[in-house]
């Protein structure tokens, strides 16, 4: 009896009652259950179609070569080099394998390679050309000429005039015309503006508190010495002493990218949204721009090093093509922004008083800075001229901020905070909020002009009033660093919330909990 599937004898076997057919049990059982049919005839065939057959045990004749001692030796060489065999050529597969992936490898780190050099390229031609697009007008309209290279470096900036001083281009006609027409416009806008619906309320703000903390710098190094907010994409950009400026993504809780290059602290920096463009001034005497790519990285295309120390403040024009910077030596300098050049720098370079802050009236024809000495001057841009002083301060100006309504001056200093009607050029109030020993930080007003944040050993959000009327205290927020100093307070759009950066690394999130749920993936408050 022979099996009709594989031509052997069936260890057990049955019979197909349709075709008589012999099989082995376990042979035509998985072929039915696979096909549902006589693996022979092709008839349509079930299990209850098959019937066992009872035979004796078989029992199967050894091997003939199994019979002998010499026979069996001779089947176990067999296998041995049989596996031998395998063995050798399994070697060799894995060796080809080997090399093939290695070349693999090599192929796509080359390609890696040969793709990021091009995106550099890339990136550096738009800017280059963008840079040249902003470039023409100017040139069209006789602006002078900025003889721009490589890296920021000026061709005219090594040529020194009779004085001993560097040459400057100055201030065209064409741009004072650019600054007063901007001035108009912005003047007549700010007449009909009112104080936006969506604007955080009073009671809001009373509840505030912190909902997240981000660690952003170096843990040798802490803290956050200066800050900015995107106004439209919610990025908050962060300067501190690790030398770093780290971009962080507000709604998200992701840092964006952290940007470095600088040798010293950070000591102010600002977002020039209409080109994606960054500035940051450094402790290094340096100012730096850098150009935001698509990718979300950004990059430097300018360095600038006109001035001789500390660079302690940066503010960009309402016109978003220029930018002041003021230093310790003295100075401060006007950039034009697409090209990098110094058109003006005002001042004497001194050793006994600098720069501490500067502010560009929201108009953008009046400059603020403050001094080492605790002087306030307000100059005209168009004529670079210091055309009042503020004093009344103790010790330096720490900051600044031009209320948005374009009547009122706030500034900070050791002995709390002033606040300066700029149509009488007066101080009709003063906030001091901390004791003799404990400097004010921070002063900031919010885009609307309704609140005012003070920053020292805590964190101070006032009611803006008018000259006559008390501008009370809103809501205090406690300095959760444990360094008892806060060195920044921003306002988030419609003053949502309040971004505060303190002597530690952190960033730290004030506003209502649960209200925003884009806030749901940052990281949760410190213990």
């Amino acid at each position: 009896m022979i099996c009709a599937i594989s031509g052997e004898v069936p260890d057990e076997p049955v019979v197909s009652k349709k075709s008589g057919l012999l099989f082995e049990r376990r042979l035509v059982e998985r072929y039915i259950e696979d096909h549902g049919k006589c693996p022979v005839t092709k008839e349509e065939l079930t299990m209850d179609d098959i019937v066992a057959v009872k035979t004796n045990k078989v029992v199967k004749p050894r091997q003939l070569q199994a019979a002998s001692i010499p026979g069996l030796l001779g089947m176990f060489q067999n296998e041995w080099d049989a596996i031998m065999l395998s063995s050798f050529a399994l070697e060799q597969q894995l060796h080809t394998a080997r090399q093939e992936l290695s070349h693999a490898l090599y192929q796509h780190d080359a390609a890696c390679r040969v793709i990021a050099r091009l995106k550099k390229e890339r990136d550096e031609a738009r800017a280059l050309l963008a840079q040249a697009e902003r470039q023409i007008p100017a040139l069209m309209a006789g602006a002078a000429p900025t003889a721009v290279v490589s890296n920021g470096k000026r061709a005219f900036e090594d040529e020194v005039g009779p004085d001993g001083k560097k040459i400057r281009p100055g201030i065209n006609p064409v741009m004072i015309d650019e600054l007063t027409e901007c001035n108009t416009m912005l003047s007549a806008h700010r007449k009909k503006r009112q104080v936006p619906p969506t604007l955080a309320s009073i009671d809001a703000i009373e509840r505030y508190t912190q909902i997240s903390s981000h660690p952003l710098h170096k843990t040798n190094k802490p803290g956050i010495l200066s800050m900015d907010i995107h106004p439209s994409k919610d990025i908050i950009a962060t300067g501190g002493i690790d030398t770093n400026a780290v971009l962080f993504d507000r709604p998200s809780g992701q840092i964006l990218c952290t940007l470095t290059g600088h040798s010293k602290k950070i000591t102010s920096l600002k977002f020039v949204p209409r080109d994606e463009l960054f500035v940051t001034g450094s402790a290094d005497k340096t100012v730096k721009i850098w150009q935001g790519s698509e990718e979300g990285n950004y990059n430097c295309i300018h360095t600038l090093k006109d001035h001789t120390a500390e660079v302690e403040a940066v503010t960009v024009h309402a016109t978003q093509k220029y930018f002041v910077t003021a230093s310790k030596d003295n100075t401060w300098c006007f950039y034009d922004i697409p090209s990098g050049s110094c058109l003006t720098q005002v001042g004497e370079s001194s050793g006994q008083e600098g720069y501490t802050s500067a502010s560009f009236h929201p108009d953008g024809l009046i400059l603020g800075t403050g001094t080492t000495e605790a002087v306030v001057k307000i100059w005209d841009v168009k004529t670079q001229s210091n055309v009042a002083k503020f004093e009344g301060h103790v010790g330096p100006v720490t900051a600044m901020s031009f209320s948005e309504n374009g009547y009122f001056l706030a500034t900070a200093a050791l002995d709390g905070v002033k606040l300066w009607d700029l149509r009488k050029l007066r101080n009709f109030r003063t906030i001091s909020p901390y004791d003799s020993d404990t400097p004010t930080n921070s002063v900031e007003f919010d885009f609307s002009g309704s609140y005012l944040a003070v920053g020292g050993s805590d964190t101070r959000v006032y009611q803006v009033a008018n000259v006559k009327l008390e501008w009370n205290l809103v809501k205090t927020l406690p300095d959760l660093s444990g360094t008892g100093k806060v060195t920044n307070v921003k306002f988030g759009t419609d003053a949502k919330y309040i971004a505060v950066g303190s002597m530690d690394r952190n960033l730290r999130i004030f506003g209502l909990p649960g209200e925003d749920d884009q806030m749901d993936d940052a990281k949760p408050s410190e213990e």
